[in-house]
């Protein structure tokens, strides 16, 4: 009987939380981009996918380094990343690239090594990268772009190649020389550049297909090149974004317009084989929501 007379004497203590929950889900409403094809309809199906979970990743980081005016090996950082990484199973192929260029949406593949069977594309420059991307996204509901330099190599897992040559900073400029020599010319003595069938390279340990193979991978890192003095402080870095981090067999800096490496482009060292591309898979802000819930 008391419950019943508190509620009918003091009805706003239901009616307030009430309309403040309306005003709340009204600003939701203005403020939240439209939600994905989650639910709506996608008129084409999203690739296969390996989730790696959130870490964190010591590795070389990506970009030249310089100690009075002579380059020295990049130093090791720590790249942690807060959120799993949604990374496609599998290189874009051919054929799926094409339904992008028979819609108008990306440019035609200029393979320079024309491979057979379902196979990867190559030819492809940064922008038909990213128009891909954008394709993808709108026909999936999605968002994919592609991979930074970090989260590529935390895919990769073990087949990430370290590419310091392990000279004391204080060595030698010629020794330096003469170890990079070497290993320009065993790459070159191991070039392999005819694109093989999706898989031919097996997959990694985080189960990742054909890391690290015959063709190298577009990401959305720029170019860099940093300035530091004797104790490892950083004095100066400057990017430029028209070039951007390849990674594959070993990381390339490649001008955003090149889709074949060998006609020019990359700033030093041996020319990776072919040019092609994987993306990942930005999770909507409701996903972990939808999770919880089944959905």
């Amino acid at each position: 009987m008391t419950a019943t007379t508190t509620h009918a004497k003091h009805p706003h203590h239901l009616a307030l939380p009430a309309s403040l929950l309306v005003l709340a889900l009204g600003a939701m409403a203005v403020q939240v981009a439209p939600l994905p094809l989650v639910f709506q309809t996608a008129d084409v199906l999203a690739p296969p996918t390996v989730t790696l979970p959130a870490g964190n990743l010591n590795y070389r980081a990506p970009g030249v380094y310089m100690r009075n005016g002579a380059q020295v090996d990049a130093p090791l950082i720590d790249a942690v990343f807060d959120a799993p990484v949604v990374i496609m199973q599998n290189q874009v192929s051919a054929a799926d690239y094409g339904l992008c260029v028979a819609d108008g949406a990306c440019q035609r593949a200029e393979p320079v090594n024309i491979g057979r069977g379902n196979v990867p594309v190559t030819g492809v420059n940064y922008n038909d990268a990213v128009a891909y991307a954008g394709w993808l996204s709108a026909r999936t509901g999605q968002s994919w772009t592609l991979p930074t330099d970090a989260e590529w190599a935390y895919a990769a897992g073990e087949r990430f190649t370290d590419d310091a040559l392990g000279l004391d900073d204080g060595a030698n400029p010629a020794l330096r020389w003469i170890a990079d020599y070497n290993k320009e010319a065993a790459r070159n003595r191991a070039a392999d550049p005819l694109p093989r069938a999706l898989g031919s390279f097996g997959a990694n340990s985080h189960g990742v297909i054909d890391m690290a193979g015959n063709v190298w991978e577009w990401t959305d890192s720029c170019y860099s090149k940093t300035h530091i003095d004797a104790a490892g402080t950083v004095l100066g870095s400057a990017e430029a974004c028209t070039i951007r981090m390849l990674n594959g067999q070993h990381r390339a800096p490649m001008s955003t317009f090149v889709r074949d490496a060998k006609s020019g482009g990359c700033s030093v060292g041996t020319p990776p084989d072919n040019l092609g591309f994987r993306l990942v898979r930005r999770p909507a802000w409701y996903e972990p929501w939808l999770a919880r819930l089944g959905i």
